[in-house]
């Protein structure tokens, strides 16, 4: 019975809803009845009785957008219902905060609903995140804090939640990657002042120092992602060493068979170069962005 409800919440609210269950509703012509007790009805509810949900994902809220749906509430009414759960003599949110806080300003009483049975705190948790991440409802910084959440708190690794999500499991670990960025970073891309595709090239810098440094020079001249992208290209380039000394001619068998190994292990082209006295040093290619965070996740486990 657990594995089967997984597969549901898997899907996200969409699975649990009727298609039968007429959803688009208007609470003001009166057709939306009092909660009679069951499961998977639709019922208009106090809204005094709701409390929020503690696992909401979404932090943000665009004050500009709620008023204008609070306008729309009051000339048109709801035209679709939150959907929460029975809970300690009352309800808690699942899904549909802007809607409920939207209502909350317009100064109505009531607020029609989907009454689901949800029975564990990690489904909520499940159902909350998953919910809003595809609805596309969150910005690129709560998104990543989601998915986190999901591995953490709900034990599901990166894979499961990218066939949950309806996404490339790349596309959600570059995401949970944006969590390594310093916390001035992660505010500039939770206020817009840089985009998805920047904070993707600051991350694949070494340092935090070069990271914070470029972030400020794309916002102050705005520069776009493909110029932010060839400035981290040639910062990883190695700089070229002075004097006199001269790397070993030749590679000995043994170098070469490893070399082959590396290569087909890690997928790229993979030289190692000795300097004597045990030292040497392994280098790894990659050729793109998406490359490189191929190999970082080979190399993090991940």
């Amino acid at each position: 019975m657990v594995d089967q409800k997984k597969s549901v919440l898997g899907r996200g609210l969409n699975a649990l809803i009727p298609k039968n269950s007429g959803i688009e509703v208007n609470v003001r012509d009166g057709s939306v009845g009092r909660d009679t007790g069951e499961m998977g009805i639709i019922a208009s509810i106090d809204i005094v009785k709701i409390q929020p949900n503690p696992f909401q994902p979404r932090t943000d809220f665009d004050q500009e957008s709620l008023a204008e749906l609070t306008r729309s509430i009051q000339e048109k009414g709801i035209i679709q219902p939150i959907t929460v759960r029975r809970f300690d003599g009352g309800y808690q949110l699942i899904s549909g905060e802007r809607r409920l806080r939207a209502v909350q300003a317009a100064r109505l009483r009531q607020i029609p609903a989907y009454i689901i049975a949800v029975a564990t705190d990690e489904e909520m948790l499940e159902l909350a995140l998953i919910e809003n991440i595809q609805r596309e409802y969150l910005n690129p910084m709560e998104i990543a804090n989601a998915y986190q959440r999901l591995m953490d708190e709900c034990h599901i690794n990166q894979e499961d939640i990218a066939k949950r999500v309806g996404k490339d499991r790349s596309t959600v670990t570059n995401f949970i990657r944006l969590l390594k960025l310093p916390g001035k970073i992660q505010e500039g891309l939770r206020k817009e002042k840089i985009s998805m595709g920047h904070a993707r090239a600051l991350i694949s810098l070494p340092n935090e120092r070069m990271q914070l440094r470029l972030f400020e020079k794309i916002v102050d001249n705005g520069l776009s992602v493909r110029k932010v992208e060839d400035i981290v290209r040639a910062a990883q380039q190695p700089k070229k060493k002075s004097g006199t000394h001269k790397e070993s001619v030749g590679t000995p068998a043994g170098i070469q068979n490893l070399e082959a190994q590396l290569r087909q292990a890690l997928g790229t082209k993979v030289k190692v170069r000795t300097k004597g006295q045990g030292r040497g040093e392994i280098i790894v290619e990659y050729y793109s962005l998406d490359d490189f965070d191929r190999l970082m996740d080979l190399f993090t486990g991940k």
